[in-house]
């Protein structure tokens, strides 16, 4: 990080209950892709390219997403300066502070960026234009927010009201940040002119940041320190100190910081924004057909408009039907008014209430080594897809109370079962009995998938007891 570059510092950490049933806790929306073919997270760090002197990012995320993280920012040929785990959240504001440490031990004179990885920005190139504004209003010791210009009266958003202009005229002092307005209100806003929505982007030179924190909310910063200053290294991740981390209080940079400085700007950002914070959202900025509707996968509709529908894994047919959502994955089917999108949040809290896996996680769960498919499961028995990338290696391990049998679809198996190597090829299989130590390795140069039926008295993914792993995860 040489000096005086711009540092981005993506905030990760979110778990995206509002579109549920796709987002899901260990696969959330910044990882999903929602427009395009790219996840959120993916297209957060696309638009950056071409930004006059910038750094490669700092990525905040906590421990279960971290190899998804490191994943797809490699398919975008890019290596996070860190991947920063948070053994908790605690809002925006502790983030950002361990980033700001982190960033100032490597050049004093860095800026950060603080972008949320889950926003959407359509007019790239004016987005990039502001962020050049930014950077010479942080170069002054500015802490910078971008205010999206609103283009209509939204309850759901926070506001900045903007004050005089300042000094070069790229932006606004900020007169005060505002909540989420009621509806008349939120209309008035509007009409004034004098007011943007509340982005959560941010730009400062990192030791302001600090100095500012330190006087504002020192409590946070004393806490962030000591976690940064016992943070390890675990592979390509840094892994902020639990106990530290853990009394740090929860705030977002609003509060903690840019709320109570006399310090703060806010630029106008008119660009296509939007948080995607609802599937009402998604409908606003996608793609529609002769009917309004915005479809995705294998939908067919008959006298239908104004929908928004995302089918996963089946097809989806619809007649006659208004301004309707619906979201169908493979072990899931929601269906509501874009009106009411909203309350799918109640929706979540109930499924967690009963522990329903339906909010953790998909059929077809990520690993670091590849991932496996949930197919069949009743009383004693589970039946997967284990898909395992090329020269990848599954960790040593053993389970107390389930048998395992492996059959090799496609690709090169090497097994160790026991004290035994085994290389197994298409149509082979094994049986891996309850108590013994295995290890599955693909040792060929294509996709290793194979079946596993798990049969046993208990079949949770917690009857892991590993004893080496390459992904330093520990046992359950």
């Amino acid at each position: 990080m040489r000096e005086g570059k711009l540092v981005p510092v993506i905030l990760s950490g979110g778990s995206g209950t509002r579109l549920w049933p796709l987002s899901r806790d260990i696969y959330p929306k910044q990882f999903l892709p929602l427009v395009g073919e790219e996840s959120l997270f993916q297209t957060t760090l696309r638009r950056l390219q071409g930004v006059k002197d910038i750094a490669p990012p700092l990525v905040i995320c906590n421990k279960q997403h971290r190899f998804l993280v490191a994943e797809q920012a490699r398919k975008l040929d890019l290596t996070p300066e860190s991947i920063i785990l948070e053994p908790v959240g605690r809002n925006t504001a502790p983030a950002t502070a361990c980033a700001a440490l982190i960033a100032v031990q490597k050049d004093p004179d860095s800026i950060l960026l603080v972008l949320p990885a889950d926003h959407i920005i359509q007019n790239v190139a004016v987005y990039q234009k502001q962020l050049t504004l930014g950077v010479a209003q942080a170069s002054q010791g500015k802490l910078v927010t971008f205010g999206i210009v609103p283009t209509q009266p939204q309850t759901g958003f926070g506001y900045i009201k903007r004050g005089d202009k300042s000094a070069d005229a790229s932006g606004y002092k900020v007169a005060s940040f505002v909540e989420k307005p009621d509806l008349k209100r939120a209309k008035k806003y509007l009409e004034s002119g004098e007011y943007y929505w509340n982005s959560g982007m941010f730009m400062f030179k990192a030791d302001k940041f600090l100095q500012e924190l330190a006087r504002l909310s020192p409590e946070i910063l004393q806490a962030c320190k000591e976690a940064v200053d016992k943070a390890h290294a675990d592979l390509d991740f840094l892994r902020l100190d639990n106990d530290a981390f853990y009394k740090c209080p929860k705030d977002s940079i609003d509060y903690a910081v840019m709320e109570k400085t006399p310090k703060s700007v806010v630029i106008p950002l008119d660009a296509g924004w939007s948080d995607v914070g609802s599937w009402s959202a998604l409908w606003d900025v996608g793609k529609k057909d002769e009917n309004n509707n915005v479809l995705s996968g294998d939908v067919i509709l008959e006298d239908s408009s104004d929908c928004y529908i995302n089918a996963s894994h089946r097809l989806v047919a619809g007649v006659g039907l208004s301004d309707h959502v619906i979201i169908e994955t493979s072990d899931s089917l929601f269906v509501a008014p874009k009106s009411q999108v909203q309350k799918v949040k109640s929706i979540v809290e109930r499924l967690k209430s009963q522990d329903r896996i339906e909010t953790q996680c998909h059929r077809k769960v990520f690993r670091p080594w590849g991932s496996y498919e949930s197919i069949s499961a009743a009383k004693g028995f589970q039946v997967k897809l284990i898909t395992v990338n090329p020269g990848a290696v599954l960790s040593l391990q053993l389970h107390h109370y389930r048998a395992e049998h492996w059959v090799v679809v496609r690709g090169r198996a090497k097994v160790t079962r026991g004290e035994e190597i085994l290389e197994l090829v298409e149509d082979q299989s094994t049986y891996i009995p309850l108590g013994v130590k295995h290890r599955l390795e693909n040792s060929g140069s294509s996709p290793l998938e194979l079946i596993e039926v798990q049969s046993g008295s208990y079949l949770g993914e917690d009857d892991i007891v590993r004893f080496e792993d390459l992904y330093g995860r520990a046992s359950n």
